[in-house]
């Protein structure tokens, strides 16, 4: 992980998107403060997959769920 300011990505965007496509995340930062990440396009597919990795799993009947939710407030006082 390689840590950057803006103005060093603008001036040396080159390097850095060289540093990606060879497997390194960059930093983006503004005022001390980040504000971006570079990845690659491979990373970024992993990211999201490992992100949504238990979200979506298995099967669910959204009928079911609908009702569970109407009979809920149904309920409520």
């Amino acid at each position: 992980m390689i840590a950057v300011t803006t103005t060093d990505l603008q001036n040396n965007f080159g390097k850095y998107l060289q540093a990606v496509q060879l497997g390194d995340e960059i930093i983006v930062l503004k005022n001390g403060a980040e504000v971006a990440r570079l990845i690659s396009k491979e990373r970024s597919v992993s990211f999201l997959t490992d992100a949504l990795t238990g979200v979506l799993k298995g099967d669910y009947d959204d009928k079911a769920i609908r009702a569970e939710r109407a009979a809920k407030y149904e309920s409520a006082p």
